[in-house]
């Protein structure tokens, strides 16, 4: 533990509103030849501390701080094959969060395997690389559009009436994850109304809303260094329960982390989005 540090000193970028007063737009798709997404949007970078909560994952909990760190070994480990992640990794996954909060029922609805490859611009939907821009996934409109979406019409209302979250497990492929990790925005630091912006999602056949963010000096990060293919984080990205101070979603980036050791292999990483259902 003597060689990990207690925080790092990271560059984030955050959001800064259009210009022109219009609501700001996210292309899904970069373009092929310079990597960059099509937005009526510019980022901005602030350098901020990011607390490492090594031997401290205890003090995080996803109804205080919105996100929480475990250990699972995870059965499926190839991570090469979308069938195959399917039908060997969600259920086991299904059955991870549930055993962790407490849910009746957790549907996945999709997954995103990232893996860095600096110079690459090519950002399509199997060459995804990790975001560096500070986002929570889901608006409330989107995290009601998805059990729309996602779950039978005669099921979708009843549903609704109850508790549901959105959940990110997310977790190390292949090697510890040093190189790009992932930074976590303890809700409590966050101001819902003033910190969020909802932003469309442009895909080629859709459009969906994320949730831009934009900085504040009370943001307090935090990360887990070097995190190992045996240990993930939830993040929750959304909750329908928002009273008692409970923690409805969390801020996340990747960011470029100064520890990083020399020569520590490309970050790769995988991430399932789960619809998560309370009796």
């Amino acid at each position: 533990m003597s060689d990990q540090p207690h925080s790092v000193t990271a560059q984030l970028l955050y959001f800064t509103p259009p210009k022109d007063g219009s609501k700001p737009y996210t292309n899904v798709n970069a373009d092929p030849t310079t990597g960059s997404r099509r937005s009526n949007w510019e980022p901005e970078p602030h350098t901020v501390e990011i607390e490492n909560l090594r031997g401290k994952e205890d003090s995080v909990t996803l109804d205080t701080a919105g996100f929480l760190f475990g250990r699972a070994t995870a059965a499926h480990k190839a991570f090469t094959n979308d069938a195959a992640i399917e039908a060997e990794y969600y259920p086991e996954s299904i059955e991870l969060v549930k055993k962790i909060t407490g849910a009746s029922r957790a549907v996945v609805f999709d997954h995103t395997i990232r893996r860095r490859r600096p110079g690459e611009f090519d950002d399509s939907p199997q060459k995804r690389q990790p975001v560096p821009a500070v986002h929570v996934d889901q608006t409330t409109a989107s995290s009601i559009a998805r059990v729309h979406r996602h779950l039978p019409p005669e099921d979708a209302p009843k549903l609704l009436e109850r508790r549901f979250q959105i959940i990110n497990l997310w977790r190390p492929i292949s090697h510890a994850a040093y190189d790009w990790p992932l930074a976590l925005c303890d809700f409590r630091t966050v101001d819902p109304q003033g910190d969020l912006v909802p932003t469309d999602l442009l895909y080629p056949d859709r459009k969906g809303e994320t949730n831009s963010v934009k900085f504040s000096p009370n943001h307090r990060w935090k990360y887990l260094r070097g995190m190992e293919p045996d240990e993930f984080v939830l993040i929750k990205c959304f909750d329908s329960k928002s009273e008692d101070g409970t923690a409805i979603l969390t801020p996340h980036t990747a960011f470029p982390d100064p520890s990083t050791p020399e020569g520590s292999p490309l970050r790769e990483s995988i991430e399932l989005r789960l619809l998560v259902f309370y009796e």
